[in-house]
């Protein structure tokens, strides 16, 4: 895949971005309009490359300190019809499906993982529909629950926090994991105990009948490895960005249905239930933080390792140009 990037700079760096694009291996295109930019003043200089190479460039470009003085613009053209940009691809090793890129992936984590009403929202009515789904036995509400649940979002960004030493998106992950639960839980438990005022369910239902919903507050080693399982998957697929992965992930964890049977279990007077569920909740917070990271680890450890490209780049590129002649980019 190609990105595009644009760099808005001051005058006086635009010829060390310039060069230092230039010779960027996985640079296809590079070009300057200067002057173009009124807030801040200086030049804009657009970029094309592929995502494989994005990271290294980035880092450079951090080294430049441009986001102090300046903006990076990365975005996703549908289509690039370029026969340089695949000679790049071509040199520059690994895959598109596997390109970390560490900006993307800490902006993504960091929106989900703010301390917001709609967060607050999303969460009071999981647990309240977790809740629901005990009380009735519906085994289709406990898992709409799980899908509702917003909770990954600030998983997510726990582990990167610990793997990049980001402390400050880890406090905020943290604050909205502290306030999200137990507010969605004081909320649930409030209606559990309306509902029974109310009769709007027997709690002997509950707590004699043979409920499909045990499993919640019997945990065991399969929750663990269940919770690891769709941490790595859930992180995977916001790397690979493949959003459609992580409903999979959201019906596979027991955060949410856990959460509201603690609240459900103290209402009733089950405190060896609400001890079971508890465990349930944290053997679950904990697998998934501990995959996802372990999965940031191995993309940092592979980056590392990856064999030098080979140097093709916008400088190689413009010698290329000559002997491309008109072939036609969309023969094969």
């Amino acid at each position: 895949m190609a990105l595009q990037i644009r760099i808005v700079i001051p005058a006086e760096l635009s010829d060390r971005v310039v060069a230092l694009a230039s010779e960027h291996a996985g640079v296809s295109e590079v070009s300057r309009v200067r002057g173009a930019s009124i807030i801040p003043p200086g030049d804009v200089i657009t970029l094309q490359a592929v995502r494989e190479s994005a990271e290294g460039l980035l880092e450079k470009l951090h080294g430049l300190n441009i986001a102090s003085v300046g903006s990076v613009t990365i975005t996703s053209p549908e289509l690039v019809i370029s026969e340089l940009l695949e000679q790049a691809d071509n040199a520059v090793p690994g895959q598109e499906a596997d390109a970390i890129i560490w900006d993307e992936v800490e902006k993504n984590t960091s929106e989900e993982s703010k301390l917001t009403w709609s967060y607050l929202a999303f969460m009071i009515i999981a647990v309240q529909l977790a809740g629901i789904g005990i009380v009735t036995n519906s085994t289709i509400a406990i898992v709409g629950a799980m899908v509702v649940g917003p909770e990954f979002g600030a998983l997510a960004g726990l582990a990167l926090a610990l793997v990049d030493r980001r402390w400050a998106l880890a406090r905020r992950a943290f604050l909205a994991l502290a306030v999200g639960f137990p507010l969605a839980m004081v909320v649930t438990a409030v209606a559990a105990a309306f509902s029974v005022s109310m009769g709007l369910f027997d709690p002997a239902d509950v707590l004699n009948g043979s409920n499909s919903t045990d499993f919640i507050y019997h945990p065991g080693w399969y929750s663990f490895i269940v919770a690891v399982l769709a941490g790595a998957a859930g992180m995977l697929s916001l790397i690979g960005r493949k959003s459609a992965v992580l409903v999979g992930v959201f019906i596979s964890v027991t955060t949410v249905p856990a959460a509201g049977y603690v609240a459900v279990a103290l209402v009733l007077g089950q405190p060896d239930r609400a001890a079971g569920s508890a465990l349930q909740l944290l053997l679950n917070v904990s697998g998934i933080i501990v995959s996802a990271a372990a999965v940031l680890l191995i993309y940092r450890l592979g980056q590392r390792r990856r064999p030098v490209p080979s140097q093709y780049s916008a400088a190689q590129a413009k010698l290329a140009l000559p002997r491309i002649g008109v072939r036609s980019p969309f023969r094969r």
